[in-house]
């Protein structure tokens, strides 16, 4: 069925964070945000690409492609949400919801999936560290990126599928700064209670699993490290400390929202600003200002970039 023929609404309305029209505080504060996060996410990914010692190690080749998923994720939906501020009315076409929708669960997918290995990165580098760099080869890399890809694009097409085919009949407004699943569905004049089950199970109890297993993952690397060597436990917790706020950063937001998709809650919008805003501004921090390496590294960039601006 064409999703043309099948629907009536020619576009969204999207409520936003609220329905006062004078914002321009939040728009400021987010304008600000998300140009930290574009420079934040960036300079990683250039620092990481173009240096290379962290180019060739696995850990920073993981963190570089996760700092572009962040990137992409926020980018998403923050431009839209800062055109809105300056808009009286807040509407989004169909088929933009629906792009919008696509590609955010579809890099929110391949996230999900780099940051299950990047798990298994640390378990190999802290537990087996001998065989580290035999294991975590460059083909292992590069399949583990790809694998992100084609798990974030089955992980979106298995929902976006039949959601795209749902008639629409209103109304067409929609509670949040953005287009998402469950505020859809709502908005179909059919029977879609199979299609909530299978967002709830395709994302919620996705999210929820894969975030249970890595808390079991790092656990089980802290319990083997403490076994082998207790002074090597504050180290490696020093190490985990990192990936264990990223993963919580973004599965937290993930399994309130999805788990329960289908009820309304409060807090609502704020899960969505923090997943989109809040987790991509935060990732940078964290692995930057607590890491000399890229530190060192972002050093040695500036070094090279002076020289060759003065040898010209």
């Amino acid at each position: 069925m064409d999703m043309l023929n099948s629907s009536v609404i020619s576009e969204f309305v999207l409520l936003g964070l609220t329905s006062t029209w004078e914002l321009e505080i939040f728009f400021k504060i987010f304008l600000l945000t998300y140009a930290v996060i574009v420079a934040g996410n960036l300079l990683i990914v250039v620092t990481i690409t173009f240096d290379f010692h962290l180019h060739s190690t696995p850990m920073y080749f993981l963190l570089g492609n996760l700092s572009f998923f962040d990137m992409t994720i926020s980018t998403i939906t923050t431009p839209k949400m800062l055109a809105d501020f300056l808009r009286e009315k807040k509407t989004i076409s169909l088929w933009g919801c629906m792009a919008q929708m696509f590609f955010l669960h579809f890099f929110g997918g391949n996230e999900m999936t780099l940051l299950i290995v990047m798990a298994v990165d640390r378990y190999i580098a802290i537990c087996k560290p001998l065989h580290y760099t035999t294991i975590m080869n460059r083909r292992v890399l590069i399949g583990s990126v790809l694998l992100s890809w084609v798990v974030g694009f089955v992980h979106t097409t298995s929902q976006m599928v039949f959601t795209i085919t749902l008639p629409l009949c209103g109304p067409n407004t929609v509670d949040n700064i953005f287009c998402d699943l469950p505020l859809v569905l709502k908005l179909a004049c059919t029977y879609t209670y199979v299609l909530e089950l299978l967002v709830i199970a395709d994302s919620g109890l996705l999210s929820f699993i894969c975030f249970i297993l890595l808390l079991i993952s790092y656990t089980v690397i802290l319990v083997t490290v403490h076994r082998q060597s207790s002074g090597g436990l504050s180290k490696a917790l020093s190490t985990l400390s990192a990936h264990i706020t990223v993963v919580t950063l973004f599965f937290g937001p993930c399994i309130f929202i999805y788990v329960w998709p289908f009820r309304s809650f409060s807090v609502d919008k704020f899960l969505s600003v923090f997943y989109s805003i809040i987790t991509p501004l935060l990732n940078p921090i964290i692995y930057t200002l607590r890491n000399q390496e890229m530190k060192a590294a972002m050093a040695r960039l500036r070094i090279q970039h002076v020289s060759s601006r003065q040898n010209f």
